[in-house]
């Protein structure tokens, strides 16, 4: 697999999931995301070090990472060889996770088959496990937030982050033309997985909630991914506006 081809399905996958965001014209349809924000967790092939091998593979070069202990996650930066959107990928530690719900999730995990463990494609594919009961998943957001999205989710595509001055535009425009177009933003830097660096300006949009079905056949509504736009405070700099998303406090070094 290329990594235009894996872009595509990661993309193709997020939009699957939210055709609101894909019937959205507010900027040109071939406009490239700043940053993909990608949510797994430190569990066997879905391991943040077992992914490494085959996105390298695809092109990617992992930079700096970022712990964030009062979420429990590690949050790493994959930079493309090109002007292509990055990755950001967060993994959730289970290790945070007190042991019940711990031992709930690891136990929808292991019924996932094997040959959906295998191949360059695991963040592509949505849930490899089964849908969990209501009361497992109520469980698991009481526990974790993200474990909960997590146990419906799988691993995948979070949200799309856009950066407004590579739109040609300012925040605010599109701010207003996304509200006109039903999304509610919020500028609360702990929305979307991870908090976001005062160093940008920044407004999440919350997709719209889904009916799903769980294991024991009721069908209940939830909120899972989005859209970030963010905008750097200060131009003269010459980085990319997604290098400068993350808290430098976060930022650690690990062997």
């Amino acid at each position: 697999m290329q990594r235009e081809e894996f872009v595509q399905q990661l993309w193709l996958d997020y939009i699957h999931q939210h055709p609101e965001v894909g019937a959205l014209r507010l900027w040109p349809v071939d406009a490239p995301a700043e940053y993909l924000a990608l949510l797994t967790l430190n569990h066997g092939p879905w391991s943040m070090d077992a992914l490494m091998p085959s996105l390298a593979h695809l092109g990617y070069r992992p930079g700096h990472r970022h712990a964030m202990a009062d979420r429990g996650l590690l949050v790493t930066l994959l930079s493309p060889p090109d002007d292509g959107p990055w990755l950001v990928l967060a993994e959730l530690q289970l290790g945070t996770l007190s042991r019940e719900p711990r031992q709930r999730l690891e136990s929808l995990m292991a019924q996932a088959p094997v040959a959906d463990q295998r191949g360059q494609n695991l963040l592509c594919r949505g849930r490899p496990w089964p849908m969990p009961d209501w009361d497992t998943y109520q469980r698991l957001c009481e526990a974790h937030p993200l474990a909960g999205l997590l146990a419906v989710n799988g691993p995948r595509l979070h949200h799309a982050g856009f950066d407004c001055q590579r739109l040609g535009d300012s925040l605010e425009y599109f701010d207003a033309r996304l509200g006109e177009s039903g999304f509610s933003g919020s500028s609360d830097r702990h929305h979307g997985i991870f908090p976001v660096s005062g160093l940008l300006d920044y407004r999440f949009y919350p997709a719209c909630s889904q009916r799903l079905p769980f294991a024991e056949g009721d069908e209940h509504r939830i909120e899972s991914g989005g859209l970030a736009l963010v905008q750097k405070s200060v131009s003269a700099n010459q980085e990319r506006a997604v290098e400068l998303l993350l808290p430098h406090h976060t930022r650690c070094e690990i062997a």
